[in-house]
């Protein structure tokens, strides 16, 4: 990788715990960290989070996103109200990378109450190291947006 990304990062009071460790693993491996919150494990409202770091990606300020929420599915659904997100949630490593390689997903969402810290990690770096394929999964992402 000749320049590393910048990954945004956002979660909500039940993805705590693992974005900190997300965002020591990212650090860790050289990426920069945009750290959207929360600071502590209090409880928030996930929206709160998810967008911000959607219109970060959105905005081309980070080229990926990272989001961590109980089951994945609000911060899912929030990012994906951005026109230019393409948000998708990996239970599994071969999943993030199809969701890269198929459909350049520009955020990936962790479901934190059903998956272990370590995969989670491990899901996080398959995502931000793996590439778009482009070819015919450029001409599908490209009917993805609303008025294609």
């Amino acid at each position: 990788m000749s320049t590393l990304k910048t990954i945004a990062i956002g979660s909500d009071h039940a993805g705590f715990e693992y974005k900190t460790a997300i965002v020591a693993l990212l650090k860790e491996l050289g990426y920069e960290v945009k750290d959207f919150g929360p600071y502590n494990s209090d409880s928030v409202d996930y929206p709160d989070y998810a967008h911000p770091v959607a219109s970060e990606v959105e905005d081309k300020k980070a080229e990926l996103g990272v989001l961590i929420c109980g089951s994945a599915n609000g911060v899912a659904i929030t990012a994906n109200k951005h026109q230019g997100i393409r948000a998708s949630i990996a239970w599994l490593e071969e999943i993030a990378a199809l969701a890269r390689q198929h459909n350049d997903a520009n955020v990936v969402c962790i479901p934190a109450r059903f998956i272990d810290l370590e995969l989670a990690k491990s899901i996080v770096k398959t995502f931000v190291t793996t590439e778009f394929e482009g070819g015919r999964h450029a001409t599908r992402v490209n009917k993805i947006a609303c008025g294609y």
